[in-house]
């Protein structure tokens, strides 16, 4: 199975891409060995070694937990935490307006009140105060009252407004993941794992999510308290419970699916099915969720919703719901998150298309970079998200104030390091601000320097988007008859799970088939029932396909032409009947 060939004989597919085995020798996989066990291949072709199977197929805590003490600043962290806890001050919780943020921030506060405080969570207003901690903010915080502040998915780049609040006596913890500069903004402690003089064991965790920061401060906290013997007199809190936040909040935020990462999320979901978290538990069901929810739910049905929030409406929603205790406020912010989340639906649509319009004008740079008058800033992350899926090139879409001021978001590809390149800019002085991480990058820039900073992402990043873009094939994991698209195939599937960003869903190769109906339905979706030689009959769909180079050629395809299919395997539990459908990729002619 782990060949260098191409995978049924393609080379050159219907989206002119060639067709190659994940982990194959061409990507450089020891083929030695090839497991029988079809979970132990998909955990080879993820770059699990043979010795690592065992702890790979079922992502503990207890395997993949490192001490939190190797993180720089972590135990001045818990210490300062620890002080408020024993003292009784008062703490606020700082927290960014999206998913990592405010599961950041809920994770925290349901801790702290377990162990006795009252603390406060404050989510800043995405249009009125923009991104980050500001100076006037945590002044303010600090003259209301809060002895200290904890700054979560935020502070890292946040200079100026550290220094306001040192200046001011306030005293400021920051939990962050993005990518930090050479100099440190001053504060009590700065726990990131991607500071540059973290040690190689905690630069190793610089994939986690900002969540995934909180919860080893979290473990950090309990540790300290237990080692003053804090719980002889209260019952210890038990982190476990917080795993559904720490796994909503990784996925949400396209963190890698790898390592500790997979652990929190494949514990987090068991957690999360329990319904222990009032405030999920009504978001699952506001977002229609009958069943245990999943990677996919986590990432499409709840995030969007608790995000929609921060984006088009009120920032603080998603904290509320994720800490509140009463059932009855639950539902009802649970049921406004639903109804912004349709808002913001039709909102992105609208943009997404203004911006799609700009496009051909920038059909031969590597990097696309849009900027529109009267774009809501609250969705032009996802604009930028899906203009990269379409273009396969780093995409950052820029919404224009009427003082010529731009929020922007951008969104990047494999192997191209779009948050690096947006510190570089503002080291160069094209930016007013600007941060994030490999993937994903947050802006504010002034209108007259967005052609200067199209021009210095364009020379930074085109080798490394020529790079990405030439290596691309699609990879596969299994080839199977038609008659294989089948909800057992799913159930072995997911037990390689969870899915995600660095952890790859399997993509099957299905045929040969030829096409017996294809039609289009919904906002331009592929539907196609094809059948094998042995006459048996599969379900596909390509979402949002139909108008593509793909969707017309399988519309037009003449009915005795063989194809192959590529995509990944689902179950299709629409009616009575449970079956599979296959979710299309790709496709190649048979013949």
């Amino acid at each position: 199975m782990l060949t260098a060939a191409h995978v049924c004989g393609v080379s050159h597919s219907i989206l002119g891409q060639p067709w190659r085995w994940r982990g194959s020798a061409a990507d450089g996989h020891d083929a030695s060995f090839v497991p029988d066990d079809l979970v132990d291949q998909l955990l080879m072709a993820r770059g699990v070694v043979r010795e690592e199977l065992m702890r790979h197929r079922q992502p503990t805590l207890r395997g993949f937990m490192p001490d939190p003490s190797l993180f720089r600043d972590m135990d001045a962290a818990a210490a300062r935490l620890a002080d408020a806890v024993e003292a009784g001050e008062a703490v606020t919780v700082f927290g960014d307006y999206d998913v990592d943020g405010a599961t950041s921030a809920a994770l925290l506060v349901r801790l702290l009140r377990q162990l006795g405080l009252d603390p406060r969570a404050y989510i800043p207003d995405r249009l009125m105060e923009g991104y980050g901690p500001s100076g006037e903010a945590l002044v303010r915080l600090g003259a209301e009252g809060a002895r200290l502040i904890v700054t979560v998915d935020c502070g890292a780049q946040a200079f100026e407004a550290l220094a306001m609040a040192a200046e001011a006596g306030v005293e400021v913890i920051v939990v962050d993941h993005h990518k930090c500069a050479a100099a440190l903004p001053r504060a009590l402690a700065l726990v990131n794992p991607n500071r540059l003089d973290e040690g190689d064991e905690g630069a190793a965790h610089g994939h986690l999510a900002a969540v995934g920061v909180s919860f080893l401060l979290a473990a950090a906290l309990v540790r300290t308290l237990r080692g003053r013997d804090y719980f002889a007199r209260r019952e210890e809190p038990k982190l476990i419970a917080l795993l559904d936040l720490v796994a909503l909040g990784t996925v949400a935020d396209v963190a890698q699916l790898r390592g500790l990462n997979r652990a929190f999320v494949t514990q987090g979901l068991k957690v999360m099915a329990a319904r222990g978290n009032i405030g999920l538990a009504a978001l699952a069901d506001a977002a229609r969720l009958v069943r245990a929810p999943t990677c996919t739910d986590l990432g499409f049905a709840l995030g969007p919703r608790i995000n929609a929030g921060g984006r088009v409406g009120k920032s603080d929603l998603g904290v509320r719901l994720l800490t509140t205790e009463d059932e009855g406020e639950a539902a009802a912010i649970a049921a406004e998150l639903d109804r912004l989340n349709e808002e913001r639906r039709a909102i992105e649509a609208s943009v997404c298309e203004a911006a799609e319009a700009l496009c051909p004008a920038q059909a031969n740079r590597a990097v696309v970079v849009v900027a529109g008058e009267g774009w809501h800033p609250g969705v032009i992350g996802i604009v930028a998200g899906r203009l990269k899926e379409k273009l396969g090139r780093p995409v950052l879409v820029v919404a224009l104030d009427a003082d010529g001021v731009g929020k922007g978001s951008g969104r990047s590809i494999g192997g191209v390091d779009l948050g690096a390149a947006v510190l570089a800019a503002k080291e160069s002085a094209l930016l007013v601000a600007g941060g994030g991480h490999a993937m994903a990058a947050g802006i504010t820039v002034a209108r007259d320097k967005i052609e200067a900073l199209a021009d210095f992402l364009e020379e930074r990043l085109a080798v490394d988007v020529a790079r990405s873009r030439d290596a691309r094939a699609l990879l596969l994991d299994a080839l199977v008859a038609p008659g294989g698209v089948c909800p057992a195939l799913c159930d072995a599937l997911e037990a390689g799970g969870p899915y995600g960003v660095g952890w790859p869903a399997p993509r099957v190769a299905a045929g040969p088939v030829r096409i017996v109906k294809a039609d289009v339905v919904g906002n331009g979706h592929l539907r196609l029932v094809v059948a094998g030689d042995d006459g048996r009959r599969v379900k596909a769909i390509g979402f949002r396909l139909a108008d593509g180079a793909l969707g017309q050629a399988l519309l037009a395809a003449p009915p005795h032409r063989k194809l192959w299919l590529a995509g990944r395997v689902r179950r299709d539990e629409w009616g009575d009947r449970i079956a599979a459908e296959l979710h299309l990729d790709d496709a190649a002619w048979a013949d």
